[in-house]
């Protein structure tokens, strides 16, 4: 028998378990609408096998509306006795519930699926629920939970190279970001330093601590440490050229992201160019470079042909994947933010309508961008709409507090008090 199934009584119910209330509702108390959605919920026992699940999943998430009243009702049922979900279920509303952002829901069920896996001896199981709900939480700016949760996978000992010792590396790495993005920055690089003085030649420790000196906007030492780290690869014989260029390239995009955080648009230009002339064809290259020229109201002309080439790029792509969206919102942000700064402001509003009808265009910057469209058009009243709207749903990153501020501002002018 191995270490998973004998520390399986070791593990704390209130580390993997959520308490279940008995009751199992009858039909003849239930509506009609709901009675259907318990039995769509109850279907989900029946997909099996990776295809038919990611087909289920997509097929929900096609339809939000529809999934979030089945979570509603699913997230009921869970507490009935016996609950009467199994693990593929479990697995489906969690994602279902992720991508619909309804994170408590989310959470109870990659809880139970966890609980399900530990049952089953799957480390596989319990490494997937794991991951999964610590994404949620950090995607969700629920960091604190993201820590408590990355701790007790940590804690947990499976069998030697299995799932759960291959992912803890990760989830290390996930912890210590997770406690940077809660103000704790002090606390979190001294974690990372204790990584380095185990292991000085791992270059991904020597990133972490770029991306903790990023979150607490020491923006200067984080430039430095992935110039360094970038260095390093380059010397690095351990990894062939391909591999190395992959690495070399994510952390020259992070570097140009420091240098538009410290407001450095020429440095940011610089890593920006660097990276297209390895892929001109990169929408999200091209898209970065265009966008910061134009936020920044210079070269607008070499900017739209960029921004165009992401759409046109972007799309090809969408295309070869059969997605269900063909636009992507920052892209259609940008399109209209670069017309907008050139003096065509009738052109640049109907991108900028576009994006906000995206689930990913729920971005106050977006909105802001919509509000200023407006104005340019005298519609007083649609800005004014639209700016609140933004307030509504902007996030609690520094991003978004920071734009939250301006866009007060702006509407107590334009609202005159």
């Amino acid at each position: 028998m191995g270490k998973l199934k004998c520390r399986v009584w070791c593990l704390s119910l209130l580390v993997l378990g959520t308490v279940f209330l008995a009751g199992a509702a009858s039909e003849e108390s239930l509506g009609s609408e709901e009675t259907s959605l318990r039995k769509q919920a109850l279907a989900l026992n029946e997909v099996t096998g990776t295809e038919p699940m990611s087909g289920e999943l997509k097929r929900l998430l096609s339809n939000p509306a529809a999934t979030k009243k089945l979570l509603a009702v699913a997230a009921k049922m869970v507490k009935e006795e016996p609950q009467p979900f199994n693990r593929n279920a479990t697995l489906l509303l969690a994602m279902a519930a992720e991508n619909a952002r309804e994170v408590d829901i989310g959470a109870t069920f990659y809880r139970l699926n966890a609980k399900q896996s530990l049952a089953l001896f799957s480390e596989r199981g319990i490494a997937q629920a794991y991951v999964g709900l610590i994404e949620l939480y950090a995607n969700n700016q629920r960091y604190a939970d993201s820590e408590k949760v990355c701790r007790e996978f940590l804690s947990i000992e499976g069998e030697e190279d299995e799932a759960i010792d291959r992912l803890k590396p990760l989830v290390m790495r996930r912890m210590i970001l997770a406690v940077a993005k809660q103000g704790a920055s002090e606390r979190a690089l001294r974690m990372v330093d204790q990584l380095i003085k185990v292991d000085p030649r791992n270059f991904l420790h020597r990133a972490l601590r770029a991306q903790v000196l990023r979150e607490a906007e020491n923006y200067d030492e984080a430039a430095k440490v992935y110039l360094d780290v970038i260095d390093r690869i380059e010397r690095d014989k351990r990894f062939e050229q391909e591999e190395k260029q992959e690495y070399i390239d994510e952390y020259r995009y992070s570097l140009a992201g420091i240098y538009i955080d410290a407001g450095n648009i020429d440095k940011a230009a610089e890593q920006l160019k660097i990276l297209l002339d390895r892929e001109p064809n990169n929408p999200l290259y091209n898209n970065d470079l265009g966008y910061i020229w134009a936020d920044k109201g210079i070269h607008l002309e070499q900017a739209e042909k960029l921004i165009r080439r992401a759409i046109e790029e972007d799309q090809k792509i969408r295309k070869r994947a059969n997605a269900e969206e063909m636009e992507n919102a920052a892209y259609l942000d940008s399109l209209g933010w670069v017309l907008f700064k050139q003096g065509k402001v009738k052109e640049a509003k109907p991108h900028l309508l576009a994006a906000v009808k995206l689930k990913e265009g729920q971005s106050i910057e977006i909105y802001d961008h919509l509000a200023d469209v407006h104005l340019a058009l005298n519609e007083k009243d649609e800005a004014i709409a639209v700016l609140k709207k933004g307030l509504e749903i902007a996030g609690s990153t520094k991003r978004d507090l920071k734009r939250k501020i301006e866009v007060e501002k702006k509407l107590k002018e334009l609202e005159g008090k």
